[in-house]
């Protein structure tokens, strides 16, 4: 696994070196400790290269400087490997009194997912896995903990831009909510607006009782079996093209330690997310939160489909109406599916910077489209966005995000 992560960061280094010349971006991985298990991070810097030697050492030449960080959340069964495309569409290079800056982005790996693991698992009986339970509030206490002990250390006085996609979108909004004075903004990429089905008579903690234990195993084995995912990556992606044996296998690999059927049952059985106040509705928190949202969609996911971003683009005009003085816009990006950070990075890229650069009270006005199309390595991607006024829910999608 350690070998293939290394392979492809520094592919990724170099495929970057060649875009941009002297200017170079590093990927250095580190850990923290959340709960005394090790937490697998990345730290992604802009540097000034010239050569592929110091390409991993951000300790000299960085033009990174203390400016609001970014954090990128995963979706689920993937690492932060998934966002290595986007990381160098993430940086961007600004002028500030006439220095060259960047911003440091930030990827994680959730507990129970990717490179973070209890040491010793054994299949939920262990001692370092007992009693631990992989819920979206676990995640939700992990990222909180990882931006007061590692991010807000190194950027004081600053909050945190949040992108995440599928979960991590989820993910994104409980944070949101729950801490408003860590959080600066946030970009939903293809949110889901559920998670955990609250299986009643088993809170999700480990180990797992009989049946879930058994039917985890189940459907874990059957989910990471390599056409189980191939097949579900022709269905997240709409273009074939945008995925391949290396991403699978690397999807594969995060699979194959000794915890993982375990966690999949405490996952897949976990109780929701629980939100502070009277609701722990996701949509209604959405509409409560106090940072400015962006939706950017891909058009064709078969699962997080327009109309629960319409639905969304409704709860957060709910706000206005409440007098919350915050932004949000809804851009949808047109032939990609589930995973736009992955599937059309320079498009997320470009859209998600703009917004982030921006100050809090222009956004409203930003440009955030300037150009007719955008250049993915597999074809031209075309971004729309979308208003309140044809942002309108049809009956039959009120009925599905509603029961949803």
């Amino acid at each position: 696994m350690r070998n293939v992560l290394s392979l492809s960061l520094f592919a990724t280094l170099f495929a970057c070196l060649k875009v941009h010349g002297a200017k170079a971006f590093a990927i250095t991985p580190k850990t923290f400790d959340f709960r005394n298990h090790p937490i697998a991070y990345e730290e992604v810097t802009r540097v000034q290269s010239t050569s592929s030697a110091n390409l991993t050492d951000t300790s000299t030449n960085s033009v990174t400087v203390n400016e609001s960080p970014i954090l990128v959340l995963n979706g689920f069964g993937v690492g932060s490997f998934h966002q290595h495309r986007l990381f160098p569409n993430l940086l961007p290079i600004e002028e500030k009194d006439g220095i060259e800056i960047c911003r440091k982005v930030y990827g994680i790996d959730y507990l129970g997912q990717g490179n973070s693991w209890p040491s010793d698992c054994d299949d939920g009986n262990s001692e370092n896995e007992k009693g631990l339970i992989y819920s979206i509030d676990t995640w939700a206490d992990q990222i909180i903990s990882f931006i007061e002990e590692v991010i807000v250390p190194n950027h004081p006085n600053e909050k945190v831009h949040l992108i995440g996609n599928s979960v991590g979108g989820h993910l994104s909004v409980v944070l949101a909510a729950k801490r408003p004075d860590l959080i600066d903004s946030i970009v939903l990429l293809n949110a889901t607006p559920v998670w955990g089905l609250n299986l009643k008579g088993w809170s999700g903690h480990l180990p797992p009782p009989f049946i879930p234990r058994k039917l985890g195993r189940v459907l874990f084995d059957w989910i990471r079996d390599l056409d189980t995912i191939e097949k579900y990556l022709e269905a997240a992606y709409s273009n074939r093209a945008a995925f391949d044996d290396d991403l699978m296998k690397k999807i594969r690999a995060c699979t194959e330690g000794q915890g993982g059927h375990a966690a999949f049952a405490s996952i897949l059985f976990s109780p929701p997310a629980s939100f502070p106040g009277d609701s722990n509705g996701f949509y209604e928190n959405l509409g409560r939160l106090d940072c400015d949202v962006l939706l950017l969609f891909g058009r064709d996911d078969p699962w997080c489909t327009p109309s629960f971003a319409k639905r969304m683009l409704q709860s957060l005009s709910s706000s206005h109406r409440n007098g919350k003085n915050t932004v949000h816009r809804y851009i949808e990006i047109e032939n990609v599916g589930h995973c736009p950070n992955h599937e059309a990075p320079s498009a997320v890229g470009d859209i998600a910077k703009k917004w982030i650069t921006t100050r809090k009270r222009s956004r409203d006005s930003l440009q955030l489209l300037d150009k007719d199309y955008f250049e993915e390595a597999w074809g031209k991607i075309k971004a729309n966005e979308i208003d309140e006024e044809n942002a309108k829910l049809s009956i039959m999608e009120r009925i599905i995000t509603t029961f949803v």
